[in-house]
């Protein structure tokens, strides 16, 4: 299972409990771009901390892949249409 759905799972089992709202608030930092103070890291449980860690590589790993993606298109867009022989 991803980092992603263990996540999902902690904060649908209880949205209000404070470990949910800090993943909530780190997932919604990550997808906005926006910054997430650290602090709040540090009052996970150590496992918890662990998911944390784990989300943020592969954030990390996803973007690099998304961009990788993106590069490519724009080259298949720059390149001369392929004429097929009929």
């Amino acid at each position: 299972m991803r980092v992603i759905q263990k996540i999902r799972l902690v904060i649908a089992q209880d949205p209000q409990q404070q470990t949910a709202q800090i993943f909530s608030r780190l997932i919604s930092g990550l997808v906005d771009e926006v910054d997430f103070p650290l602090n709040e890291l540090y009052k996970l449980q150590a496992t918890e901390f662990e998911l944390a860690m784990q989300i943020l590589q592969e954030w990390r790993l996803d973007r690099y892949y998304m961009g990788k993606t993106k590069t490519f298109d724009v080259t298949l867009q720059a390149l001369p249409p392929i004429k097929l022989k009929p």
